[in-house]
């Protein structure tokens, strides 16, 4: 529980703004959205009256918001080990393992991310899905960043939708890429196969930067940037253009093997279970410092593998 208490009178140079307006701008440390809710619920009030958000004010009026924050009893606080490369007062900044899913959902009702902040933090209730402000696919692997405070929260949302956050990552496509190149496609729910996410024109705004780290026989290693976060993004695009992730179960097919591979090769690839990708640098503006930051961390066991026998395959063949 978190009990919140803010008070401030309009100036003048405010007369004639809407209510929800002016409290956008004097507390704005809060979401637009949140503000909002509490006009609603009369839980921020103006000269101590309920009114709609809607109203014009005057100027000289006091702003007072009363609000307590019941923590949520849906999800359960749950020691799960969490891998944490930074944190402090205001956020968290974690390196997520293949396998764990980020927030409860249909078949995942506990042993998520969610759970694990929970008992790692637990004045995460108070903040809306335990500080998570962006996902990973369960088998998606590498960093991500968690609000410790509502402040925080309402910041790294705006960085997000202002596309002030840097996200970078590393994957491992089926295919031999020329170059680099840019896939800027809307992306929506998949009409047919509705566990799909795909490109449709009726989709979002979608935009994602690759290019070539690596090449090999028949695949090749990509580093991608996120203008956007769409659902299944990178894994969307990758297979728009015909070179879909290695080992991604719901948009890769059947696993390409190079001629004449390696039987360790071969192996390795048929059982290359989850999306080759990994997010692997992180960069954002500190919520409560201003301070530019970034963090980055290495490939997964699983992906380096895979590289060193695509490596291997390449040379044995360079050799012939």
């Amino acid at each position: 529980m978190q009990e919140i208490h803010l008070k401030q009178q309009i100036p003048d140079s405010l007369a004639g703004e809407r209510f929800d307006q002016v409290a956008a701008q004097l507390f704005s440390e809060y979401s637009r959205a949140r503000l909002q809710s509490w006009i609603k619920s009369g839980e921020l009030t103006l000269n101590g009256e309920t009114h709609k958000a809607k109203i014009k004010v005057i100027g000289g009026e006091w702003l007072e918001a009363k609000v307590i924050l019941e923590g949520s009893d849906r999800w359960e606080a749950q020691d799960i080990a969490l891998d944490v490369i930074y944190e402090d007062d205001d956020i968290l900044v974690i390196n997520k393992p293949a396998g764990l899913v980020v927030h409860p959902a249909a078949g995942h009702a506990d042993g998520t991310l969610l759970n694990a902040l929970l008992h790692h933090a637990p004045q995460l209730d108070a903040v809306p899905r335990a500080g998570i402000v962006h996902r990973l696919d369960k088998d998606t692997t590498g960093l991500m960043v968690v609000a410790k405070t509502l402040t925080a929260h309402t910041h790294l949302v705006e960085q997000l939708q202002t596309r002030e956050m840097g996200r970078e990552y590393e994957a491992v496509v089926q295919g031999v890429m020329t170059g680099g190149g840019r896939v800027d496609a809307p992306i929506g729910r998949h009409p047919i196969h509705r566990k799909k996410m795909g490109v449709v024109a009726t989709g979002k705004e979608a935009a994602t930067n690759y290019q070539v780290v690596e090449r090999f026989r028949a695949h090749t290693h990509v580093q991608l940037k996120l203008e956007t976060g769409r659902t299944h993004q990178i894994r969307v695009h990758m297979t728009h253009i015909n070179y879909s992730l290695i080992g991604d179960p719901l948009y890769g097919g059947r696993p390409r093997l190079p001629r004449a591979a390696t039987e360790a090769l071969v192996v390795f690839l048929q059982s290359f279970k989850r999306q080759a990708l990994h997010a692997r640098c992180l960069r954002l503006v500190h919520p409560a410092t201003d301070e530019d930051m970034e963090w980055s961390v290495e490939m997964p066991v699983d992906m380096h593998a895979l590289l060193t026998l695509l490596r291997e395959d390449s040379a044995l063949f360079a050799e012939q």
